[in-house]
């Protein structure tokens, strides 16, 4: 079973993007657009305060007829934020993700975000396994056919 430390590490890009909270709204959808992701880690200083992602932005900002450039990120973030650990399987994020309706987790080691995994990522390395396991059972029926 894979863990958080080797989907991090099987990631093209670990950048983990951070935005301030009293950044506008505005700021945080050109820092998401001009990067292709879709959530931003909400930080004051190292600390976690929140998570602001497109869901975000569409079921909170945009309902409430408000300009993105007149509102804080902090008014529109979800907090607190659920982590995980570098140790933490797959299963256990898929649970954590599946559970609570998330597509983003920030991963904490030693107090400090290391890095930040999507549902996509999950996925991703699940077909990955899924695809390995079937290779080498058809090699196996293979080589019991003599073929």
């Amino acid at each position: 079973m894979a863990t958080v430390a080797k989907i991090l590490a099987e990631k093209h890009d670990q950048s983990v993007h951070t935005i301030s909270p009293d950044s506008t709204v505005l700021d945080a959808a050109q820092l998401m657009a001009k990067k292709k992701i879709g959530g931003l880690v909400v930080t004051e200083g190292e600390l976690i305060v929140g998570i602001v992602t497109e869901r975000d932005y569409a079921r909170k900002l945009v309902p409430m007829n408000r300009s993105s450039s007149e509102t804080s990120v902090r008014e529109i973030m979800s907090s607190p934020v659920l982590y995980v650990r570098p140790n933490q399987t797959r299963d256990e994020c898929m649970a954590l993700v599946t559970e609570n309706r998330l597509r983003h987790l920030p991963v904490i080691d030693d107090g400090k975000l290391i890095g930040l995994i999507s549902i996509g990522d999950l996925v991703k390395n699940t077909i990955c396994e899924q695809q390995f396991i079937i290779g080498q059972l058809e090699h196996y029926i293979r080589g019991d056919l003599g073929e």
